[in-house]
């Protein structure tokens, strides 16, 4: 692979700190040279550009990418981002009511696939709660 831009180098770092070594690495090493293009777009601009600007700090950022990602019904990604968020400090509590919030904005059926692949995700890093019982 060719010298990357210190963007490109610094969004690398982000993103395998947020999403893991071995999931960012498997991406790129499985990319030829038409899905590189993607890889560097994202690696560059969304980590190296947007996840490293001074302004909110990487919880934030998390909270704001399960809202939209719900707007934008997208569960393979919300399941990816709620294993970022979670290692970015981000409560299971407080996914619950990101997603509980982005549900009356967007609506029940984007709510419903959110909160699914979440708990998908949150079931796969073992930390949900017990299940509720009565009601």
């Amino acid at each position: 692979m060719a010298k990357e831009s210190e963007q490109f180098e610094r969004g690398l770092q982000v993103r395998r700190e947020v999403l893991g070594a071995d999931y960012v690495d498997g991406g790129l090493a499985s990319a030829d040279d038409f899905m590189m293009a993607f890889q560097r777009i994202t690696t560059e601009w969304c980590w190296g550009y947007a996840w490293t600007r001074p302004g909110l700090d990487r919880r934030v950022r998390s909270m704001l990418n399960l809202a939209m990602l719900t707007a934008l019904n997208r569960p393979a990604e919300i399941k990816l981002h709620v294993k970022g968020a979670l290692t970015n400090g981000v409560t299971v509590d407080e996914i619950k009511e990101i997603l509980l919030h982005a549900t009356v904005y967007c609506g029940i059926p984007a709510g419903l696939e959110a909160f699914k692949a979440a708990h998908a995700a949150l079931a796969a890093e073992g930390v949900l709660g017990p299940k509720a019982s009565g009601a």
